[in-house]
């Protein structure tokens, strides 16, 4: 037995909306009747507005235009070549990355940190190697602008990216349905980037020296995201303590500052300015999406409601 997304009617055989990803009852299975967030995912033409303000129903381009998942329109104009289609559109092989951008990051996390154990076996790795310079945030090389995407994806050891990998596996496709592939994928890198300029700059300021790297402060924007759009999904902590998502985001946020407080930026060998820094930016795009009318499901769709287990945390050394 399943619930409505929009009205939470039970449902024996909800419809699965193949815009948003979401469950609905007969009356909301339309697009347009439960304000589905790609309603307008389709635009054609040079003219696809900003806002998703696609050609007329029956129009010579009708239906042919890129996608653009969450309504935000095209990138840039059609064009035979394709170099300025939309990448998320749904023709060719740009389809595969609809509503996949999860995977695709979890895949280049997995390959990012196979890059760092080889750099390890060379000698090459930990803070003053290869591995520090290419995949980690210092204070002693904030020059190095590159880090601020790497370190995203790079990881300290197998329980870290473990860690990480569970929680954006359970909650990235939520948010990913709900906002789009191009929003999604803007608060990925954004957030994460953010966080690795955040936990470089403050501990500058502190004249503490610091590196870190990890994708915990993009994950926590999406748990940001999440909770401001269905504070009360029900999750289940290490896959054991059942709770509603707020008490988990304030318990993690309360955990932070009071670490920060206490210990510094790298209390406990843990980005905390990370963490705090990607959490405020998802809360923030979370209520930003909610007032656009987008929402979230009722409850989580993995193996009766599960949440995956969160702690992995952005590493420092």
């Amino acid at each position: 037995m399943a619930e409505c997304d929009a009205c939470g009617k039970s449902e024996n055989m909800p419809y699965e909306c193949k815009r948003c990803g979401g469950q609905f009852c007969t009356e909301h299975r339309l697009p347009e009747s439960h304000d589905c967030p790609g309603l307008n995912a389709w635009s054609g033409g040079e003219g696809g507005g900003a806002l998703g303000g696609g050609p007329s129903a029956g129009g010579p381009n009708a239906g042919q235009g890129p996608s653009a998942s969450g309504g935000i329109g095209s990138i840039g104009t059609e064009d035979d070549s394709g170099v300025f289609d939309d990448p998320f559109g749904t023709g060719g092989w740009r389809g595969y990355f609809r509503n996949n951008m999860t995977f695709v990051f979890l895949v280049a996390m997995w390959l990012t940190f196979a890059a760092q154990l080889f750099l390890r076996l060379t000698n090459e790795g930990g803070i003053y190697g290869l591995e520090g310079k290419l995949f980690m945030v210092r204070t002693t090389s904030p020059e190095n602008v590159w880090t601020y995407v790497t370190s995203i994806f790079a990881h300290s050891g197998i329980a870290h990216i473990a860690f990480n990998s569970i929680a954006l596996y359970f909650f990235g496709p939520i948010v990913e349905k709900r906002i789009g592939s191009k929003r999604f994928t803007a608060l990925f890198f954004g957030a994460g980037i953010l966080a690795s300029v955040g936990s470089v700059a403050v501990p500058l300021l502190l004249d503490e020296p610091m590196a870190g790297l990890g994708a915990s402060g993009a994950i926590l924007a999406i748990l940001g995201v999440l909770t401001i759009l269905n504070p009360d999904l029900r999750v289940l902590l290490f896959f054991a303590i059942p709770m509603p998502l707020w008490v988990l985001t304030i318990g993690y946020g309360v955990l932070s500052v009071f670490a920060l407080g206490v210990g510094g930026p790298g209390a406990g060998g843990i980005g905390h300015v990370a963490h705090l820094s990607g959490l405020l930016i998802g809360l923030a795009y979370g209520q930003y999406l909610k007032e656009q009318g987008v929402t979230a499901p009722r409850k989580l769709q993995f193996g009766g409601g599960g949440g995956g287990g969160m702690g992995g945390g952005r590493r420092r050394f």
